[in-house]
């Protein structure tokens, strides 16, 4: 059974956000290993997957009717999986998201007719948000209990969705990775040139989509409390609903020449290689892949110790964990690393070894093939 291809449909977000990171990666380590792998989505997303031979994509056409005051992109989403199911003869669905992509499959699986077994990854904010919403719990749980497996990316979100939601498909952890081959440390002096870095300066960085949740204004307190004895900058990477506020607040505050906002980059592994520490204060977190991607890159992190943060981050050896909201502990534990160079070599050398040892993207695809193969025998 285990040496057959597989024809796959994947339901996930076209855009490159936690989740999609990991859909896009998956695909494109499941496609290498010769299963043929169908993205059901809104729009094209991840450009660079149209060159992989075992990877095709279907577009999701939404119709504008006037008797709709919104756009029906659920029921769309649905008619399309059904299409796909049936035109491509598929073995299974891995849908990313319980609402609205769980809901859609399922529907999808009647309209076919079809014996074909879901499952459902949980990425965090389906469940710590939505799980939470009176209108939608029973939207969620049907979702999950629907679907024939169910994952979860950290022991916490898993822990979480139980104690909200009392599903009755068991759920399994299976958390996310990186991709090695693009997340390594680089030598780049000339990119610390480019952003105009003195050559004793040090680098903290901070990524993320600049929303409320990721406590940014938390990042930028720290910054300024961290003894000043270091010469410093402060990358923040990344857009959103956010950023134009705390540019004004950093220009307000004094801190334009210190604090560098640089958008959108596609090169995170070069900015990666030139920072000291990351800084990730979410006051919520099913995972923290950028945690990974710093770590890969040998920069330790000082990150909350909430939700599935501290499966990553071990405090004290491959970086810091700081209660939320605690900006005076953030300063002093970037002072600390940044004031000891035996330390901070250590960390350094922690980080890459926590990729490689426990986020292994070999092991882990390993774990959702096997799951695949499971469920695909289902039929």
């Amino acid at each position: 059974m285990q040496h057959r291809k597989l024809k796959v449909g994947v339901i996930c977000y076209p855009s490159l956000g936690g989740s999609g990171v990991v859909a896009t990666e998956l695909g494109l380590k499941m496609a290498d290993k010769g299963h043929e792998m169908h993205y059901i989505t809104s729009s094209k997303p991840f450009r660079f997957l149209d060159v992989h031979p075992n990877i095709q994509f279907h577009e999701v056409t939404i119709e504008g009717y006037a008797v709709f005051k919104y756009p029906p992109y659920d029921i769309a989403l649905a008619n399309c999986i059904a299409q796909v199911i049936e035109s491509e003869k598929l073995d299974l669905l891995h849908v990313h998201y319980a609402v609205p992509h769980a809901i859609s499959a399922i529907l999808a699986k009647d309209m076919a007719e079809s014996e074909i077994g879901i499952i459902t990854t949980l990425h965090g904010t389906d469940v710590t948000i939505l799980g939470r919403d009176p209108a939608l719990k029973n939207t969620l749980s049907y979702g999950i209990n629907k679907s024939d497996r169910v994952t979860a990316v950290s022991r916490s979100l898993r822990n979480e969705t139980i104690e909200l939601l009392h599903p009755t498909t068991a759920i399994q952890t299976i958390y996310n990775f990186i991709d090695e081959e693009k997340y390594y440390p680089r030598k780049n002096s000339h990119l610390r040139e480019q952003l105009g870095l003195a050559p004793d300066e040090r680098v903290i960085i901070h990524i993320s989509n600049f929303r409320k949740v990721k406590r940014i204004p938390d990042i930028i307190e720290s910054f300024r409390l961290i003894d000043r004895k270091h010469k410093a900058k402060l990358l923040l990477v990344g857009e959103g609903p956010e950023k134009f506020d705390l540019e004004e607040y950093t220009e307000e505050n004094g801190l334009q020449d210190d604090i560098l906002f640089l958008g959108k980059r596609d090169d995170l592994p070069e900015l990666l290689s030139i920072s000291d520490v990351m800084l990730l204060l979410s006051e919520k977190e099913a995972f923290g892949l950028v945690l990974l991607e710093a770590f890969a890159c040998g920069v330790p992190a000082v990150a909350t110790a909430i939700g599935g943060i501290p499966e990553v981050v071990q405090d004290g050896s491959n970086g810091f964990l700081v209660q939320l909201g605690d900006v005076q502990a953030v300063a002093a534990r970037v002072t600390h690393l940044l004031s000891d160079p035996v330390l901070h070599q250590q960390m350094k050398e922690k980080a890459i070894q926590t990729v490689q040892e426990e986020f292994s993207s070999e092991a882990i695809v390993a774990q959702y093939e096997k799951l695949y193969y499971e469920v695909a025998a289902m039929k």
